[in-house]
């Protein structure tokens, strides 16, 4: 009964300040959300200064915690990178010979891999670490490590058994950790939600509040376990509260790995605001895309369709007023016209006929200017469906010469495996199925045959491309080189492959970098950045005829 006054006594405060300050916290999210791109350049700027201030000729030792640090600057930002540098301290640390080290580049990369989706591969390097030889600095990582893996795991399932795993490290990490550090108090509020403690969850998380700023790394997540009390309480006014004061830390410290954005979403969907659920929505899919978190992104697919679906709906019953307000207007435009041509031809006649002449003339020179309009466009279409057809033969010639030659590697490929496997050379076989030399040497013949290709059907292309950069931003090639790798994404958007996901696979690289590639080279424009691409798809294109 204590516990339960205790709780309302909170509730009732939070409230009252709550229905003053809530207007002034979504004006921040919605600011925040709108600047999104300005806090991840200040991120990157942030990186890139450290990057530079790079002492030279580092001990190894000095170089591993150069690449601790860039580890924790990319862990929830951009999980690729993060991965890149927790890799090469497992080199180091296998270099030293220093197991401690290795331990922890371990832990980092499971907890990378689980973030991402690789739930085998982080349960592998877990299962690998033996934890009575690990050392005692490391077991808060370890327990942080597996109760997080759980969480990822068990994000979309909702099983009981990861759940209890989930309580379960947490009290392990709870044992390890010292008590006075905020870590071990922000667990502690988490176990209590948790076990339902919320009176007692909220005292402690009010205490922490206070002596936290919404800068600080660990605000974000104060808040958003307030946001869980208030959801598992029902109460939705403090729930929306700070769900946005947590989703707005994160968007300003540029924190892709965004939980706050996808409840909220939700939220503002139960209580139909579908405009800010789609909002939010697209922002935390964005987010999730970019960093590579993979548990969110199926997670916020399964209710992105549901909101979307309700969207359209809401914009199709726009679009149905807007129509009905655009004829009742047309209507009244009629009767008005109606009535001055009346009033105008009882003043004067002849002022009437050359009214109707002078309107007839406007309208003929009109539709003569749409007439031309039109034939541009389809002097335009024509040129394109020539240099489609153009593409088609070329590509079809290609396609079954690169077809017949595949085949015939593939051929003489089986021809070698067969006779090692009859003379049982079974050792022989394994090291040529394991090696990739094979499918690299076929993946840099496609890009060079794509390059030949390519250039054979736009020869001026490179030259095209660098007539809309700014002079100093000009695409070089190195010797030997018919095209590298931005010119190879802009020519596969020159062909009509706009997609950056189709252009990632083709070009085996991350979906991160295939935007990163598109923006610089919009940043780099001598022509409007917005009609960058499209002036990109031009180039080559037949000259229509006049």
């Amino acid at each position: 009964m204590k516990n339960y006054l205790l709780f309302f006594l909170f509730t009732l405060s939070y409230s009252v300040f709550s229905s003053n300050s809530n207007d002034s916290i979504f004006d921040n999210l919605n600011e925040a959300i709108k600047n999104k791109q300005r806090y991840v350049l200040l991120k990157e700027e942030r990186i890139l200064n450290f990057k530079k201030n790079q002492l030279e000729n580092l001990s190894k030792e000095q170089e591993y915690n150069y690449n601790k640090t860039l580890y924790t600057e990319y862990q929830k930002f951009n999980s690729d990178s993060a991965i890149l540098y927790v890799k090469k301290n497992l080199v180091i640390a296998e270099e030293l010979q220093n197991k401690t080290f290795s331990d922890l580049a371990n832990l980092q990369l499971a907890n990378l891999y689980s973030s991402s989706g690789k739930y085998r591969e982080s349960e592998a390097i877990l299962k690998s670490i033996n934890k009575k030889t690990l050392a005692k600095s490391l077991l808060p990582n370890y327990y942080v490590v597996y109760r997080e893996f759980f969480e990822h795991y068990n994000a979309n399932s909702r099983s009981i058994e990861y759940i209890e795993q989930i309580g379960k490290y947490r009290d392990s990490l709870l044992g390890v950790l010292n008590p006075q550090t905020l870590e071990f108090k922000i667990n502690q509020a988490q176990k209590n939600v948790f076990n339902r403690k919320y009176a007692l969850a909220l005292k402690q998380l009010s205490f922490l509040l206070k002596n936290t700023k919404e800068q600080d790394s660990q605000y974000a997540m104060i808040t958003y376990l307030f946001g869980k009390i208030y959801e598992a309480t029902k109460q939705l006014e403090l729930r929306k509260k700070y769900y946005a004061l947590s989703a707005t830390a994160d968007i300003k410290n540029a924190i892709k790995d965004n939980a706050s954005l996808q409840e909220l979403a939700l939220v503002f969907y139960e209580i139909g605001d579908v405009d800010m659920a789609y909002k939010l929505t697209q922002s935390a899919i964005e987010d999730a895309l970019y960093c590579n978190v993979q548990f969110r992104t199926l997670f916020m697919s399964e209710i992105y369709s549901i909101i979307n679906t309700a969207y359209l709906e809401r914009e199709a019953q726009r679009k149905s007023e807007l129509q009905i307000y655009l004829l009742c207007i047309s209507l009244l435009s009629v009767f008005l016209i109606a009535a001055v041509i009346y009033v105008y031809r009882q003043m004067k006649k002849v002022s009437r006929i050359r009214g109707e002449l002078f309107t007839t003339s406007q309208k003929l020179a009109e539709l003569n200017k749409d007439i031309t309009e039109t034939n541009s466009q389809l002097q335009e279409r024509n040129a394109q469906l020539s240099e489609s057809n153009h593409i088609k033969e070329e590509y079809i010639a290609h396609f079954f010469s690169l077809c017949s030659s595949y085949i015939n590697k593939l051929e003489n490929y089986r021809v070698i495996l067969n006779k090692k496997a009859a003379l049982k050379q079974f050792d022989e076989i394994f090291k040529m199925l394991k090696s990739t030399t094979l499918v690299e040497k076929e993946l840099e013949e496609l890009y060079e045959n794509f390059d030949v290709i390519f250039l054979n059907l736009y020869p001026t292309f490179v030259k095209d491309f660098n007539a809309l950069l700014i002079s100093e931003e000009q695409v070089v090639l190195k010797q030997g080189e018919l095209l590298n790798t931005e010119l190879r994404i802009f020519a596969l958007i020159r062909l009509g492959i706009t997609d950056s996901v189709k252009i990632a696979a083709f070009l085996r690289y991350s979906l991160s970098t295939i935007y990163n590639y598109r923006t610089k080279a919009r940043n780099k424009a001598a022509v409007s950045r917005n009609d960058f691409e499209e002036r990109v798809m031009k180039i080559g294109l037949f000259p229509s005829k006049g």
